[in-house]
């Protein structure tokens, strides 16, 4: 994990400041979103590849991507997070009193 960090620092922060570029510029929007039995799915799938990754079932450069990419995705949701919260913050305009 350490040399994946030293080596590709500027991949991670690329997609932390992606992520929080994204999370910026995208506007909320109220719809429908994903029904619960596809976040079912996806929640296994993110839970079986980060076993995965920890167990390190998955050996040499299938191994080393996985945990990469897993790493990167992270950052990224992370960094949409915070943009999502400091566009909120930013352009957020107080309600008047009723």
């Amino acid at each position: 994990m350490a040399y994946l960090t030293t080596f590709f620092w500027g991949w991670l922060l690329g997609s932390l400041l992606l992520g929080l570029a994204m999370g910026w510029i995208s506007i909320v929007q109220h719809g429908e979103g994903v029904s619960k039995n596809w976040k079912r799915w996806l929640a296994a799938l993110a839970v079986v590849l980060v076993a995965a990754a920890l167990s390190r079932v998955v050996p040499g450069r299938f191994g080393y991507w996985l945990d990469l990419g897993l790493i990167m995705f992270a950052l990224y949701l992370c960094g949409c997070a915070v943009g999502s919260w400091l566009r909120d913050w930013v352009v957020s305009r107080n309600a008047p009193a009723a």
